[in-house]
């Protein structure tokens, strides 16, 4: 897999959770985390560029484990695409789509096939900033 620079155009990337729940074989023992994890970089690996894999830490909406998150190109984020949330992509079924759907282009670029939209979820509310602590003496 080649890194991503800063200021290359980004190919279509896959956010994939693995943080408290997504990839935790207690909370989904009959699915095969690691599997789906390689076969993604496989596809990522496969895709001469076209396509990237990274990983998350908990993205926030554990009880729809596993969770992945397909991010435009920069071309389709320039045409104002914005990154699509799944969630319960727990078997190969769904990651087949997930995969084909990124390999055809993703967000921006084709649309999202109905079976894939039935695993579309909101992306989660983001948290307020919370204030830094007061240093020195109190008043």
């Amino acid at each position: 897999m080649r890194p991503l620079s800063a200021h290359a155009p980004r190919p279509c990337t896959l956010v994939v959770c693995r943080g408290c729940c997504c990839g935790d074989p207690r909370k989904n023992p009959g699915t095969d985390h690691a599997g789906q994890l390689a076969r993604l970089r496989e596809a990522a690996d496969a895709s001469g560029g076209r396509l990237a894999v990274r990983t998350s830490e908990c993205l926030g909406p554990c009880e729809r484990a596993n969770v992945i998150v397909v991010q435009p190109t920069t071309e389709a984020r320039r045409r104002g695409a914005r990154a699509v949330w799944f969630g319960w992509a727990l078997d190969d079924t769904a990651t087949d789509e997930i995969i084909a759907w990124a390999e055809s282009g993703g967000p921006g670029a084709t649309p999202l096939p109905a079976t894939l939209d039935l695993h579309r979820i909101d992306p989660p509310e983001p948290k307020p900033a919370t204030p830094a602590p007061r240093r020195g003496r109190r008043r």
